[in-house]
């Protein structure tokens, strides 16, 4: 079965810079309904008003990090299956297992271009 690339995505990021790159990576992808946030605080927010298929965090953001956000999602019975891929600079081997741990779906470490992306997200939702 084909993905829905109109789909609700939310792409959680502190730096501009970085939800505008996903955002454009996306696209280029073929997806069409993206949102962002610029902390895990406010993405919590928009969760809770709008029924998002993927979210796609940064995990180092201040108040409230990708993992902090991403256990508050497996915590609440509706968001608890919601696929979530946590991006992040860390390569550190007991990062990624902490992020398994809390029930990330998938994990990417930056730079990444658009063939990762879709690689990640293909393993997560199926075909792209």
């Amino acid at each position: 079965m084909a993905v829905d690339k109109t789909m609700p995505v939310l792409v959680v990021d502190d730096y501009a810079t970085m939800r505008r790159i996903i955002k454009n990576l996306m696209g280029q992808l073929g997806f069409t309904n993206i949102d962002e946030a610029a902390d895990g605080q406010a993405a919590l927010a928009k969760i809770r008003e709008k029924d998002y298929k993927l979210v796609i965090s940064d995990w180092n953001m201040e108040p409230m990090t990708g993992l902090d956000l991403l256990k508050a999602l497996r915590a609440e019975e509706r968001t608890a299956k919601m696929p979530f891929v946590m991006v992040t600079a860390e390569t550190k081997a007991e990062n990624v297992m902490v992020a398994k741990q809390a029930g990330v779906n998938n994990y990417i470490i930056k730079p990444f271009n658009a063939a990762t992306l879709k690689t990640k997200l293909s393993a997560v939702l199926g075909p792209i």
